[in-house]
């Protein structure tokens, strides 16, 4: 960016930051902050390892030092300023989920934050009618670029490590799901078996679509399936789809479709699209709501 488009940006953000206040995460005292500032280096660094302890000592700096990005910890320390990690003493995170259209679909702005909004909305839905949790201790934000950050308030979750927050994004995604149980007899009807099942229908309505050289040719690339196998599984599609899903468990090229990559995608979809790296990591510097995204210039809104 040029010197003098940098400066104009730097005062629109002044202006803004004169007007408006950030909005202060719970335990300001124990969360640690960092900031990206305008500047013409082509390296971008970050001033971290901060703390205040009220709201008007960080808008104050906020208002004098104009940052092109705002964050915080989701993380709370008991010395949240001390230069290295372990020296801050962690003491919990809240839980926390990021979607981003990058990762969920390519196309216009008004179509990626669209379909972004959709995965959102799943997520939200299945962390309280599936996982338990309270709706007011459930926090949205729009992320200011392409995307939302979810922040799970309670408590409970704040004591919890990158296992158990692994078990968490495992779940909303539909990683690691086992079609033993999910296609066990009398197994009950859980809301990922459901969508499970559903996705299954959905990849062999799809298989029973294609043309026989197409169909012929994604069975034979399927690990350990021949092409005569495959051959007489699609002939055969129409009475294995009508069996059930018990069924497919007995028959081996059955078995290597619900294994293969492009089933395991499908299942997928059937989840929440959310970035598990950031869910496990239990020490997440994220944008502060209220604050302005210094590439997109939009603002970090909070949501109802």
């Amino acid at each position: 960016m040029k010197p003098a488009t940098l400066e104009f940006v730097k005062q629109r953000f002044m202006e803004y930051y004169r007007r408006q206040n950030l909005i202060v995460p719970s335990s300001l005292e124990q969360r640690e902050w960092g900031f990206v500032f305008f500047d013409s280096a082509s390296d971008i660094r970050m001033r971290r390892h901060m703390a205040f302890m009220e709201p008007m000592e960080l808008g104050a700096y906020v208002k004098s030092l104009v940052p092109a990005h705002v964050y915080y910890s989701t993380a709370y320390y008991q010395t949240p300023s001390a230069p290295t990690m372990a020296e801050k003493n962690w003491a919990g995170a809240d839980l926390i989920f990021d979607l981003d259209a990058d990762q969920i679909v390519r196309g216009s702005y008004a179509l990626m934050l669209a379909r972004v909004r959709e995965e959102t909305e799943k997520l939200v839905r299945m962390l309280i009618d599936e996982l338990g949790f309270s709706k007011n201790h459930i926090r949205v934000a729009f992320s200011g670029g392409r995307g939302y950050h979810v922040h799970v308030t309670d408590i409970a979750v704040r004591g919890w490590g990158s296992p158990e927050r692994r078990e968490i994004i495992d779940y909303v995604c539909g990683i690691g799901i086992d079609p033993e149980i999910m296609l066990a007899p009398r197994a009950p009807s859980t809301a990922w078996r459901r969508r499970y099942i559903g996705a299954l229908r959905d990849h062999l309505t799809w298989l029973a679509s294609l043309d026989p050289e197409e169909a012929t040719a994604y069975i034979g690339g399927l690990d350990g399936i021949s092409k005569k196998a495959g051959q007489e599984f699609l002939g055969s599609l129409e009475r294995v789809r009508k069996g059930g899903p018990v069924s497919l468990l007995q028959d081996r090229v059955a078995r290597a479709i619900l294994v293969s990559p492009g089933f395991e995608s499908r299942v997928r979809d059937a989840g929440a699209r959310s970035d598990e790296p950031v869910t496990t990591d239990i020490k997440r510097l994220i944008r502060t709501p209220g604050s302005l995204h210094g590439g997109s210039g939009m603002r970090v809104v909070p949501l109802d």
